[in-house]
């Protein structure tokens, strides 16, 4: 069995697309489907259905892609590995990552991580849709949402600490809300699937109806919007820790934490093995967040 071979059909699995995983690697098209002809002729089975618009794994293409990804995972580690005595991170290391955070947070990192990897290249992907990692071909997802899929592995990689904030100009014309009583006769920024914020308290959660004007759909216009002076807002702390330095937007309610768990989330696929890239990535983005991360110092 050839591993260039067993490579090229772990990128047709991902892109539905004999040509395209063909050209991620450098081979023509014709040259490609040769090569999973060769290697559907040394498996003795047909492991993907042509048609004229895409292709698709068959049953004994899909029982063969964990084993490929394991097999190509050992042999990524073995070739780092000898000659050096220690695994070195080499080739491009896929990555996606929400838009707000991966535009503040992960591209500034990235000449350190670079400059530490030589051999190292990367490719980011910022969206804030929840993309399939595993068919999307990505490394690591940088998430800051709950992990649903079973077969990823998840790494914390920093806390992500909500706060609620206003700009000096709206406490000025409104008030500083100090109570949770007062905040239910305030302006708030309301962000799409936030109704309502929820608080503890000595008695238990307390649960406030958000009163406001102004709704959105993303974190950074809901920031945006409390330095217009259009509300209060909750907001993330690293959307917002510039702004708190500065002065332009003021943390109100802080004898009051909202009840939230959320965290930036590394998540990989599942692996006995893990990728010398991989484990580079997630090594150096833990001490370069921090504990606590710098946005929270």
């Amino acid at each position: 069995m050839n591993i260039e071979h067993l490579r090229l059909f772990v990128r047709v699995a991902a892109t539905h697309n004999i040509s395209l995983a063909g050209k991620e690697l450098g081979l023509s098209a014709p040259v490609a489907s040769m090569h999973i002809n060769k290697l559907e002729e040394s498996i003795g089975a047909r492991l993907i259905h042509r048609t004229t618009r895409k292709v698709s794994l068959t049953e004994e293409g899909e029982a063969l892609l964990p084993y490929a990804d394991e097999i190509l995972a050992s042999v990524d580690a073995a070739r780092s590995t000898v000659g050096t005595g220690k695994a070195q991170a080499t080739g491009t290391i896929r990555i996606t990552a929400p838009a707000s955070f991966g535009r503040m947070h992960v591209i500034p990192a990235l000449k350190g991580f670079l400059d530490k990897h030589p051999e190292l290249s990367v490719d980011i992907r910022l969206t804030d849709s929840m993309i399939d990692m595993i068919e999307g071909g990505f490394d690591v997802a940088i998430r800051d949402a709950d992990l649903k899929d079973s077969t990823l592995i998840a790494k914390k990689l920093a806390t992500d600490k909500r706060i609620i904030c206003a700009s000096p100009e709206y406490i000025a014309a409104h008030g500083n809300p100090t109570s949770l009583e007062e905040l239910k006769n305030h302006s708030c920024v309301k962000q799409m699937g936030f109704d309502s914020w929820t608080f503890n308290t000595p008695t238990g959660l307390q649960n406030i109806k958000l009163k406001g004007r102004v709704r959105v759909d993303h974190g950074e216009a809901v920031r945006d919007a409390a330095l217009q002076s259009l509300g209060v807002a909750m907001c993330a702390e690293w959307l917002v820790y510039q702004q708190l330095i500065n002065g332009s937007l003021v943390e109100v309610l802080t004898d009051y934490s909202l009840n939230d768990a959320a965290a930036i989330w590394a998540v990989y696929p599942s692996s006995r093995l893990l990728a010398p890239k991989v484990r580079a990535f997630l090594d150096y983005f833990s001490e370069y967040y921090g504990a606590p991360p710098y946005w929270e110092n």
